[in-house]
């Protein structure tokens, strides 16, 4: 199971080891976990575009598994 304190790279390794990378809520998670490691380099508009952009993202993921759940979550 993922530790919910994992950095990027062992979130990315992770998702490389079980297959997980037809999983786009972990690539969602992905991309936050590497925008709040970059945070501090980053200004503060140019951190909410990019927050607005994974969110746009995980909203377009939509009910996608929708008659799926077995594949998907199983």
């Amino acid at each position: 199971m993922m530790d919910k304190e994992m950095d990027s790279e062992s979130l990315a390794q992770f998702i490389e080891q079980t297959d997980a990378i037809a999983k786009p809520w972990l690539l969602v998670q992905l991309r936050l976990k590497k925008l709040q490691e970059n945070r501090a380099n980053l200004t503060p508009e140019a951190y909410e575009t990019a927050l607005a952009d994974i969110h746009h993202d995980l909203m377009n993921l939509g009910e996608w598994w929708h008659g799926r759940e077995d594949e998907v979550f199983g």
